[in-house]
């Protein structure tokens, strides 16, 4: 019997381990499934460095063609190269094979329709789950569909270059560390574009992951990226998780930048040349509502998570969406995340301000000072946000459940969520220039979370 813990369904994607969770039968009645609900007639698809993910695509693309789909093999690339394939060329739909930073014996698919509109749980995965765990036999077409293997990366690489003056960017030193992941592919596509000088690390994609997982939220992950920056004295350092739709910053000291600093200094850029909607989510939000209010945006609040915020980026017109776990957010990308475009625009505004990354994020990280995110796992999650919601309820000026549980306070907030892809729960704390209070009530709702 498939369970919420067992299915490989989540609210917004498909992750599970191999084989137990997922495998190349389950991955075949997934694309027959997506096939069906679509009514889709191409579709392209690609995956990420993971051992199973040649293999698990073979399965997808097997369970396409039998639906009578015709397909388009862009082989190794970023979720975000599926997403541009699916917009720029007008697939009805993309699948990205990938787990991201999760554990080297998990995998997923992450699905798109049209134009790269997500497919989350709210707009048909849970339909396709229904059909793949059924007992239904899904009918195969009389004519298969045709599979052939593609390039858009030249197109993708242009169409990341609108976004800056390349000739605008200083000759500057930037450590670059794709953790064995994807990026590096696309950062040499990059290389001879741009007038900076790149020092690479671990850019060979490799699924064995010999320096670690791809995943620059854990602090264990972060040290070889300080050492080989200070090593050189570059400017700043950037890495990537595995599928490269998250990038994340180091500054010229070798200080690791939270995600949450960032949406900030990319929502002034596109606020500066025009008023426009900027979106964020929950978890740390007072110093974005302050830089787009000051700059005369719009800032509006949305849950967490690629599917939703796209979707209501949609609503919105939003021309910018940033998520404190580094995923940002592009209308012109198709409303679509990208781990690419932050990185330039970045580059493109210390060489014009003549700044560095520090001095660009010094002032918001001492004005609202963060606790980073951190996990725990408990037993209970809905009980423990419940427990956490009547311990400070008294207290509290406001109490928001637009994702998790959001509670502020005159001088301080926090946001505690389930976690939709781990069994963990996700808390984060942020407070008005006290770091003491910040670090303080951080402390306490940690001895909370562990006492449930």
């Amino acid at each position: 019997m498939i369970t919420p813990m067992t299915s490989c369904f989540k609210a917004y994607d498909i992750r599970g381990k191999i084989p137990s969770q997922l495998n190349s039968s389950i991955v075949y009645k997934i694309a027959q499934a997506y096939a069906k609900f679509l009514r889709a007639k191409k579709v392209v698809v690609g995956h990420d460095m993971r051992l199973s993910s040649r293999e698990l695509t073979e399965a997808l693309i097997s369970g396409l063609s039998d639906s009578g789909v015709d397909v388009e093999d862009i082989g190794l690339c970023g979720t975000e190269e599926v997403y541009f394939a699916t917009f720029y060329a007008n697939f009805d739909g993309g699948i990205m094979v990938t787990a991201s930073h999760n554990p080297k014996d998990y995998n997923g698919l992450k699905l798109v329709r049209e134009q790269a509109k997500p497919i989350s749980a709210d707009t048909g995965l849970k339909q396709i789950e229904a059909m793949v765990y059924s007992d239904q036999v899904l009918p195969t077409a009389t004519t298969k569909g045709r599979t052939v293997s593609v390039s858009y990366r030249e197109q993708y690489i242009q169409h990341l270059l609108t976004y800056i003056e390349p000739q605008a960017l200083k000759p500057l030193k930037v450590v670059m560390n794709p953790g064995n992941g994807c990026a590096g592919i696309v950062v040499q596509a990059l290389q001879d574009k741009l007038p900076i000088e790149i020092i690479p690390m671990y850019f060979e994609p490799d699924g064995t992951f010999p320096n670690g997982i791809p995943n620059p939220l854990l602090s264990e992950n972060r040290q070889p990226t300080i050492d080989v920056l200070k090593q050189h004295q570059a400017d700043l350092a950037i890495a990537w998780d595995g599928d490269f739709d998250r990038c994340f910053f180091f500054d010229e000291t070798g200080r690791f930048i939270e995600g949450y600093y960032l949406v900030g200094l990319l929502a002034s850029h596109f606020l500066k040349a025009s008023a426009q909607v900027i979106l964020y989510d929950p978890r740390l939000i007072w110093n974005t509502i302050e830089v787009v209010e000051s700059l005369g945006g719009k800032a509006i609040q949305t849950k967490s998570g690629h599917a939703f915020i796209k979707e209501r980026m949609r609503q919105e017109n939003a021309i910018y969406g940033g998520e404190m776990s580094a995923h940002h957010y592009f209308r012109d990308f198709s409303y679509c995340d990208s781990g690419m475009i932050p990185w330039l625009i970045v580059l493109e505004i210390i060489s014009r301000q003549g700044r560095s990354l520090s001095q660009l994020v010094d002032q918001a990280i001492a004005k609202f000072p963060s606790s980073g995110e951190i996990n725990r796992q408990v037993k209970e999650p809905a009980k423990l946000l419940q427990t956490v919601e009547a311990y400070y309820q008294d207290t509290c000026l406001d109490i928001d459940h637009t994702d998790g549980l959001s509670m502020t306070f005159e001088q301080w907030r926090f946001n505690l969520r389930v976690s939709n892809t781990e069994p963990l729960v996700r808390l984060n704390v942020e407070s008005r220039g006290d770091v003491a209070l910040m670090q303080a009530k951080t402390r306490e709702l940690l001895n909370l979370i562990e006492q449930s």
